[in-house]
């Protein structure tokens, strides 16, 4: 099926764009790799009666580190920059290796080659894997309109299917990857029904260890809910134990506890609930045993 009728504007630069959007309105909808929002439009999901382009706009293709004041190095993504980019960046590496992780699981390379990280968040699936990813890594959503940008923490930036706390005339410009200290490791699971076809269910964690103790942990699930599922209560139960298999097992219960997901073609409810708390405790042992190597090592992954 092809698309509804559309009118196409290219944007050479952020304040571009955002002064597109101001000017067209709910009519309008930004276009960065397309690998989302086009197979909406073919299946009459989404019909937008404006696309604009920023895949060239020169501001916005950019990767880099931000070394801060306070320390911290967060890991800065322009919209502009395709998945493939990010997924194969040593700065991704060595920040967010759990962004990598996902992005790796999300769809072919070629896929990837068009695809960008910003506009799979944007986009806010909750079955796809790099929203999920953030979310658990942590960080920040840069957004900019005409009367300038505003920083949304990851934690608020969600609200529904396919749905943020974005106004319709700002765009995502960039997001910020928050770093977690040495002693860090990560886990990232899925299951799919094909390498094609969205997650029946994602869990996504890390966790830090200091003197062999569990001091911060992070579990997010997607597939099973409206947005990207943060899971305190699995995280307070880590809080203090060794991450051992006692412990992670009933942090993914938790996890999974009072979970109503969504039945589809690709799994029941029920199926994804019971998937999710076994994703959790897979990725919790693979973020526990990478942590445990980063302390025996002196932090180094």
């Amino acid at each position: 099926m092809k698309s509804p009728p559309f009118e196409y504007k290219r944007a050479e630069g952020a304040e571009e764009a955002a002064a597109l959007l101001n000017e067209l309105g709910s009519d309008a909808r930004i276009l960065a790799g397309g690998q989302s929002l086009l197979p909406l439009m073919n299946l009459r999901l989404a019909s937008p009666a404006f696309l604009v382009d920023i895949s060239r706009a020169g501001d916005l293709k950019f990767l880099h580190i931000d070394n801060g004041s306070s320390g911290a190095s967060p890991l800065h993504v322009g919209a502009a920059a395709t998945q493939r980019d990010v997924e194969m960046s040593a700065h991704t590496l060595r920040v967010a290796p759990i962004l990598a992780e996902a992005i790796a699981n999300a769809g072919q390379v070629p896929v990837r080659h068009r695809g960008t990280v910003v506009g799979s968040i944007a986009h806010a699936d909750p079955s796809a894997e790099v929203p999920a990813a953030f979310l658990a890594q942590g960080g920040s959503v840069i957004a900019q309109s005409l009367g300038g940008r505003r920083v949304i923490p990851s934690e608020d930036f969600f609200d529904g299917v396919f749905s943020t706390v974005l106004e319709e005339v700002e765009l995502v410009a960039s997001v910020r990857v928050d770093e977690w200290p040495e002693g860090s490791g990560h886990g990232f699971r899925e299951l799919s029904v094909t390498a094609e076809s969205w997650p029946v269910a994602i869990a996504a964690a890390l966790i830090h260890i200091t003197d062999g103790e569990v001091d911060r942990a992070s579990v997010v699930l997607g597939g099973v809910g409206s947005t990207p599922l943060w899971r305190p209560e699995a995280e307070a139960i880590l809080m203090g134990s060794d991450a051992g298999a006692e412990a992670i097992e009933a942090a993914a219960e938790a996890a999974a506890a009072g979970l109503e997901p969504p039945s589809d073609t690709f799994g029941s409810g029920a199926y994804r609930k019971k998937m999710a708390r076994v994703l959790t405790r897979r990725a919790l042992a693979d973020a526990a045993e990478r942590a445990g190597a980063a302390e025996r090592a002196g932090g180094k992954q």
